[in-house]
């Protein structure tokens, strides 16, 4: 279940009182510069972000369709690691208080040192992390030291994943369950996928933890239609891209048309 204290859960709470759906925006660390990463962050909070997902650069992103690992790379050549993502964090949450969660693969985590990484990344000020190689029940020990931190552990459900599989993760999930409605990597798409409505209606149906949906939403039109059926919207490779072509200030118009498109 859910804490009811935890900043992410609040932050969903506050949306749904509000009537819509959470925005939640995904950049990597490092990119498009290390220079302006700090400047990125403050630019989504400022534009409309409810939860920010800082990724950490890693050098073999499997997970990830070609926009986010060329972004990983580039911010690797650049010196970005997990000890600066954690720095650059600190800076960001000295100014702002939108809830943002770290978006990792294992190995950058263990390479740190597990119990380093929990403590120094809520000291940071980061409220969640996401370990997009640590499936629940795959390493208990690892797992429960997760759970005995002040982060919240977020959860992956893909399209394949079967309803007691989805009571199972949801049963000890925290912050939210994050939706991946296309199997693959990420990656924007000109259309979402069929069934997005019952898919999610579905997964609700089994737990309380809120849902936000992501993989392959790249317009704000696409965002509206995803907000009406889920909790939350997660967007990152468009945004990714739009960073990289055509600079802060441009994606912040883009970040800003997609958060009155969810409140409409």
């Amino acid at each position: 279940m859910t804490d009811a204290g935890s900043p992410l859960t609040r932050t969903f709470a506050a949306c749904r009182e509000e009537g819509r759906a959470a925005l939640v925006l995904y950049v990597t660390a490092g990119h498009p510069s290390p220079a302006a990463t700090l400047e990125v962050l403050r630019m989504l909070a400022e534009a409309g972000a409810d939860i920010i997902e800082l990724g950490v650069p890693f050098s073999d992103p499997l997970a990830d369709g070609p926009t986010i690992q060329r972004s990983s790379f580039e911010a690797i050549a650049q010196g970005t690691d997990l000890a600066w993502t954690l720095e650059t964090l600190a800076r960001f949450r000295a100014e702002h208080a939108t809830p943002v969660v770290l978006f990792s693969y294992l190995n950058p985590i263990l390479r740190y040192g597990t119990e380093r990484f929990l403590r120094d990344a809520a000291a940071a000020g980061a409220e969640g992390v996401l370990v997009t190689d640590l499936p629940a029940g795959a390493d208990p020990e690892l797992e429960r030291a997760f759970a005995g931190s002040p982060l919240d552990l977020i959860r992956l459900i893909a399209p394949t994943t079967r309803p007691e599989r989805v009571r199972e993760i949801a049963a000890s999930a925290r912050g939210f369950l994050y939706y991946v409605s296309r199997t693959g990597v990420t990656g924007a798409r000109e259309a979402l996928a069929q069934n997005l409505t019952r898919e999610v209606a579905e997964i609700r149906a089994l737990t309380s933890v809120p849902v936000a949906v992501g993989f392959g939403i790249s317009t704000a039109e696409q965002a509206a239609e995803v907000a009406r059926v889920a909790d939350g919207v997660v967007l990152g490779s468009a945004l990714v891209e739009m960073l990289g072509r055509e600079g802060v200030e441009e994606t912040r118009r883009f970040v800003t048309g997609l958060s009155r498109a969810m409140r409409r």
